[in-house]
């Protein structure tokens, strides 16, 4: 298993350029925000909080399972923000 610390590097580089993304649509595109791209970033920032305080919860029975599961709710999470971005066009 990787290390708690290449999770936490993966995880904010990943949603950090879905959020550059979103950034560079709008610009490109409307040249300010829409109500959909904020309601997206939105919950791009509220799925980040939310890893970040899986990842660093102390006291967990089986961490194996644990950062198992952070991993598969990131590459869900990442996958559907990818596909909202896509919809924005």
């Amino acid at each position: 298993m990787a290390s708690v610390k290449n999770l936490k590097k993966e995880v904010n580089y990943v949603l950090g350029d879905i959020i550059n993304i979103v950034y560079i649509w709008e610009m490109t595109t409307t040249g300010k925000p829409t109500e959909a791209s904020d309601a997206l970033l939105d919950s791009i920032f509220d799925t980040f909080d939310t890893l970040m305080t899986k990842i660093n919860q102390k006291g967990v029975e089986n961490k194996k399972v644990h950062f198992k599961q952070i991993r598969k709710e990131f590459e869900e999470a990442a996958n559907q923000f990818v596909a909202k971005v896509n919809e924005l066009n």
